[in-house]
């Protein structure tokens, strides 16, 4: 049995039908489901790759890869819990065995893209625990409201929050969890009034460090030269402009497919969302950024966009085979 968090589309808008027709579901655009139909990833990837992205992103091979497996695991899934924090409720169902559904839809959004939509059934969504206790986001010990809330689109939790979790739902006791010194140490922590999100404080830190990359490129005295660097976004849409293109790439990193980590809330601090300028020896401007892993913008340094992502293909193509 595995866990998942989940959003179901951008903005999360395929929510009600979730919970109304009792089910999971992710979608695709139109003209790549017959490849995904056919078991033709490559197929579907080729296509996917000459799409733009809402921010005007070209997605890479493994971003396109991803999406295939998106749809895969939502078809495929039985037996699984799925997890879902809806404002101050957490709902949590379990997917059951029947075949997947497809149905073609426009997606409610300003664009309105036309995609077919995978319904897998599952349990009725529960908003309360086998014991009939309320599931509360507020009342979540902090420590658990760090993985049981996703700003992506699906995550399969780790082993031991997936075990946290299971006995949250089942309303069996969360001390062997609450009474570790990381845990007690995160419950002894004053919250402050006002609480930003992972995702919030990421943006933040990406929008002062590209202010800080400006202005320690340009108008200083060095003994070696350095690349001019101005910021052609306004500051007061640097960090919309900066969270519009997590939300378009479905909070993957760019460049490799793998899912993006916030601040507070990371695992692996290499994980972090970094911002990259797609070409090194341009400025900070739309169109010329993009949101990776941070391993993935140390990698790439100068190297050119392109370059870089046909290595990365490189890469994964061999681990594939």
């Amino acid at each position: 049995m595995r866990v998942y968090i989940a959003n179901f589309g951008r903005s999360n808008w395929a929510w009600p039908s979730c919970l109304q027709r009792n089910s999971v579901v992710t979608m695709t655009e139109v003209d790549g489901f017959e490849f995904w139909q056919a078991g033709d990833r490559e197929g579907f990837i080729a296509k996917a790759m000459k799409r733009r992205t809402a921010a005007g992103l070209e997605p890479t091979r493994s971003v396109a890869s991803r999406w295939f497996n998106l749809i895969t695991a939502i078809a495929e899934t039985s037996d699984d819990v799925w997890i879902h924090r809806e404002k101050d409720q957490l709902w949590w169902t379990r997917s059951l065995s029947d075949a997947p559904s497809f149905e073609r839809q426009f997606e409610p959004l300003p664009d309105r893209r036309d995609v077919i939509v995978c319904f897998k059934r599952c349990e009725p969504w529960r908003n309360m625990t086998l014991q009939n206790n309320g599931l509360l986001w507020k009342a979540l010990h902090p420590k658990a409201r760090e993985f049981l809330f996703t700003e992506g689109t699906l995550m399969q939790l780790s082993s031991d929050n997936a075990n946290y979790a299971l006995a949250l739902i089942e309303g069996r006791s969360l001390e062997p969890w609450h009474l570790l010194p990381d845990w007690k140490k995160k419950a002894a922590k004053k919250e402050p009034g006002t609480v930003f999100s992972p995702r919030q404080i990421a943006v933040a830190r990406m929008a002062m460090t590209a202010k800080g990359t400006v202005d320690d490129a340009n108008g200083q005295l060095v003994l070696k030269k350095v690349k001019n660097k101005d910021l052609l976004i306004p500051d007061a849409e640097l960090e919309a402009y900066i969270d519009s293109l997590i939300e378009a790439q479905g909070a993957i990193c760019a460049l490799t497919g793998l899912a993006l980590q916030f601040d507070g809330t990371e695992t692996d601090k290499q994980m972090l969302a970094s911002l990259d300028r797609k070409d090194s020896n341009g400025h900070y401007a739309k169109g010329n950024l993009q949101v990776v892993c941070r391993f993935v913008n140390k990698w790439k340094g100068d190297m050119p966009d392109p370059e870089f992502r046909r290595l990365m293909d490189i890469v994964q193509d061999v681990e594939r085979q």
